[in-house]
């Protein structure tokens, strides 16, 4: 991720257009006109070989004759000519580039995909940073930039808007001109041939022009780049998003516009959803999403009470917000007993709220109150229909008046002509508006959404229950000896074998060759056994009838197996037969039967997979998708997601199952897919859940050689544990450095309570009394990819585990600089693990690449300055901070960028 020189795009003091026109209705003149014509105070430098002077302003032949180097250059020409015409802006020091011109790798031919090759060889050369190709262009309406070919100039706002599709752009502009709705900047990044969604959202995080970010993606590019500044931007603003190419059919269509894959839509929502992104399905609801976060704080809980003069739109509202997936409110007793004394007998005493058709100002006003003092509520939504009897925009000002504190209040005046005042009213006192029900529930369920998003950002998961590290050896070792036999599937022993090696409970599986093999197998066994064929190239076993349950004694098991390899043989000749399968007869009444997997994802790499399993598992459909890596807060979530939850959770008198033993399957799952990049697919089917935990009956897992190696294919860096370390001292005890987890806040919590008023003063700079769980949570729950956090752990006097110093370091977007911070409690110090917790921190950035590291001491923080001189930094006056010094040390590259 890079923010570099996008400030040449945003915010240019001067712009080369290059192949700028007069010739009426060409793109140059188009160009021309936007970036002449406009409100732009920055230097405009029309280039064109052919003209003498456009729109009054002189034009240049060529770059060589501009008077100096442009910050941004807009390209209009022909393909073949953009690569050296980007070499050239560089050359000149031009900073950024926007190319409006088409023809590249979206044409999907050799000779488009070796230019745009080209001049992203040329560009990043120079540190030039490119927009496009095929796009529309840039617009920035808070200095009148228009770099576009848009057929109109957009508002002055807070909202910034990026696209793909050019297309999308300019039907925005014209769709929000009318409803008066302004843009801090508006980009088409067409091919993303260099800046993509993930610079962007680094670069609009920070704006403080931008309230919010919208995005309309087709495919989001490099997935890790994406997701890690997703999740930075959505923890400072609302980010929302349209994803198109949701269907086989549309996906097909990205294709054929963007030339870029659209990825699976289940495995784009998972990632929007660990990113804490808001997507909404299309242009409209976009902007509706916007609207409604700006208006209202998000309630606490879904759950919506509805008052109404008319029971069809209070149907409607309640059938809308199931579908939404909200839950309508149950009023409490006494909440029906006070509305029973305010409303006519025939109110329909329960929720909606039906008020009757002649409910007037003072009765919504007096159910409103009532109803809003109810804890079982977190909103109301108030619907009027028109009726002759009661005026609408008396009832109109009676709910606006009543509406100060409380739950969240959403309004819906139904119809058009009558009703258009009173929403006016609304919209004017800030009350959220709506001409129909369904937008109003919509509405009220973007909210929820979005407070749920930022909840599990900031939520602290329980630590997982101590048990055996995996044997990841073993499993590599199995791996690899039957990839060396130029196999692509692990046998069932054996992929049993790798889940139990993981800490999955798996029933173990032996092999048979031969029909002869298996009896004397199931006699061992001495019970109830199941058969199975053994065949790489049999991945459904049970429809073709190579399972067979419950077979009591060796003599069945020997004719069950002899009929099962000629019936298999006979309908299937290719497939390669290994022999047969046994493995001992499991019985769980009750059990759940599950699916729980893993797979491959073009764009986002491995995803892990669970939902109702058993033979008719394609059937029934029931999945929930999650990105790897899982803890116990992630995977419950993830389990949640799926309709087998409800059995989960107990139904006619089944006790519920161990939910946590399914979570912690999810996580071992997870695990494994990140430790063994060869594994390219995993079915256990099915996994039984019940009250007794879980067992894996079956199990299937596909092999290859990785594509990217390491961590490289994943989309979240997991936990780097190659830096964990174990430091002795010098009285026996040992300590353990390791980066910090999600899970240690209660840890950081703990170990900031024990520091002095003084140690938080040289380390924070202010008075701290506490650390709140939200400043906790966001120092545990970081991004690898962006910052690093060592901590120093060890038992304490209880036995308890207990943080002892942190080390951190954040880098920028660039990964250029990067800041440190330190902090060593009083019970180690004078060890020299301060020093060493600052060797291994500048260790980590010299591997990442950084070029820098610096931190803002306090003046009267001796030990530090003496620690940051031994480690060679360099001290500098601070003028913005003042009783400060900066300390700075310039890395060496002696390693290359960890992965």
């Amino acid at each position: 991720m890079t923010i570099r020189n996008l400030d040449a795009l945003f915010r240019p003091a001067s712009i080369a257009l290059i192949g700028a026109s007069n010739r009426r209705g060409s793109i140059g003149a188009i160009l021309a006109r936007n970036l002449l014509g406009g409100d732009y105070k920055g230097r405009v430098w029309p280039v064109n070989p052919s003209h003498r002077r456009i729109r009054g302003a002189k034009v240049y032949r060529d770059l060589e004759q501009l008077p100096e180097a442009p910050d941004l250059g807009v390209i209009c020409t022909p393909p073949d000519a953009v690569p050296p015409l980007i070499a050239e802006l560089g050359r000149r020091g031009a900073r950024a580039a926007v190319i409006v011109t088409a023809g590249f790798a979206e044409a999907r031919e050799a000779r488009g995909g070796a230019l745009q090759a080209e001049l992203v060889e040329a560009a990043r050369a120079h540190g030039l940073r490119v927009v496009g190709p095929n796009c529309v262009g840039v617009l920035v309406p808070g200095i009148g930039l228009n770099a576009s070919f848009a057929h109109r100039p957009a508002q002055p706002g807070s909202l910034a808007f990026v696209a793909q599709s050019g297309a999308i752009i300019t039907s925005v502009l014209d769709w929000a001109d009318g409803r008066g709705i302004g843009f801090s900047a508006l980009v088409s990044l067409g091919d993303m041939a260099d800046v993509d969604f993930g610079d962007l959202l680094d670069y609009l995080a920070a704006d403080a022009g931008t309230r919010a970010i919208l995005l309309y993606i087709e495919s989001v590019g490099n997935a890790r780049k994406f997701l890690s500044a997703a999740r930075a931007a959505s923890r400072v603003k609302p980010v929302v998003v349209v994803k198109a190419g949701r269907h086989p059919e549309g996906a097909r269509a990205v294709a054929s516009h963007t030339g870029a894959l659209a990825g699976s839509d289940a495995v784009c929502q998972a990632a929007f959803d660990r990113a804490g992104i808001l997507r909404v399905f299309t242009l409209a609801e976009l902007f509706d999403a916007v609207e409604i976060l700006a208006l209202a704080r998000p309630p606490r809980g879904d759950r919506l009470a509805i008052l109404t003069n008319g029971g069809g739109v209070g149907v409607l509202a309640t059938d809308a917000l199931i579908d939404e997936g909200g839950t309508l409110a149950s009023l409490s007793e006494p909440t029906l007993s006070a509305l029973d004394q305010i409303l006519p007998r025939t109110w329909s005493h329960g929720n909606p709220v039906d008020l009757i058709g002649d409910a007037t100002g003072q009765r919504y006003r007096d159910a409103l109150a009532v109803v809003r003092k109810d804890p079982g509520v977190d909103g109301i939504l108030a619907l009027h229909c028109p009726t002759a009897v009661v005026s609408a925009l008396e009832a109109a000002e009676a709910v606006a008046a009543a509406a100060t504190g409380g739950p969240l209040l959403l309004t819906s005046w139904v119809g058009d002509g009558a009703m258009a005042e009173p929403r006016r009213r609304f919209a004017k006192r800030g009350i959220p508006t709506y001409e129909t029900p369904e937008q109003a529930v919509r509405a009220f369920m973007y909210l929820v959404r979005y407070r749920r998003g930022q909840r599990l950002l900031a939520e602290t998961p329980p630590s997982p229950p101590e048990g055996p590290p995996p044997d990841r050896s073993a499993v590599a070792a199995l791996i690899a000896g039957a990839l060396a036999q130029g196999r692509h599937c692990l046998t069932e022993p054996e992929s049993k074998a790798l889940l139990a090696a993981y800490g999955i409970p798996a029933v173990v599986t032996r092999a048979a060759g031969s029909p002869e093999e298996a009896a004397a197998i199931a006699a061992e066994i001495g019970g109830p056994v199941v058969l199975k064929i053994l065949s790489p190239d049999i991945s459904h076993k049970s429809d073709l009838g190579g399972v067979v349950l419950d077979l009591l004694g060796p003599a069945a098991v020997l004719e069950t197996g002899r009929s099962m390899l000629e019936r298999i043989r006979g309908s299937h000749p290719q497939a390669r037969i290994q022999g047969l399968a046994v493995q001992p007869m499991v019985r769980r009444p009750g059990a759940q039967e599950l699916i729980v997997g893993a797979a491959e994802d073009p764009q986002f790499g491995p995803v892990v997979l669970v939902g109702q399993g058993g033979t008719q598992v394609e059937a029934v459909a029931d999945r929930a998708l999650a990105l790897p890596p899982l803890n116990l807060r992630l995977a419950r979530e993830l389990l949640s997601r799926t309709r087998v939850h409800r059995l989960l959770l107990g139904v006619r008198g089944q006790p519920p199952a161990d939910l946590d033993a399914v979570a912690l399957t999810l996580i071992r799952v997870a695990q494994l897919v990140i430790d063994h990049p060869q594994i390219r697919e995993l079915d256990i089917n099915p996994l039984l859940a019940d009250a007794f935990g879980v067992v894996a009956l079956d199990a299937r897992v596909a092999i290859a050689e990785p594509k990217l190696p390491g961590a490289g294919r994943l989309a979240i860096r997991p936990y780097p544990q190659e830096l964990e370390e174990w430091i002795p001292l010098d009285d026996g005890l040992r300590l353990l450095l390791r980066p910090i987890r999600p899970e240690d806040e209660p840890a950081l919590q703990r170990g900031f309570a024990k520091l002095t008023p003084e140690e938080v003063r040289l380390r924070f700079f202010v008075p701290m009394p506490s650390l709140s769980h939200e400043t906790a949570a966001r120092l545990s729950q970081i991004d690898y990819d962006r910052e690093m956090a060592l901590i120093l752990t060890g038992p304490d006097e209880g036995g308890q585990e207990q943080i002892y110093g942190v080390v951190r370091l954040i880098a920028d977007p660039d990964n250029e600089r990067a800041e440190f911070a330190i902090i060593v409690g009083q019970p180690i110090t004078g060890r020299g693990l301060g020093t060493l917790m600052m060797d291994r921190i500048l260790d980590y950035a010299r591997g990442r690449g950084i070029r820098e590291v610096f931190g803002v001491v306090l003046q009267d923080n001796k030990i530090m300055l003496r620690l940051c001189d031994r480690l060679g930094f360099e001290r500098r006056p601070n003028p913005g901070e003042p009783g400060t010094v900066l300390v700075s040390l310039v890395l060496s590259s002696e390693s290359g960028r960890a992965e």
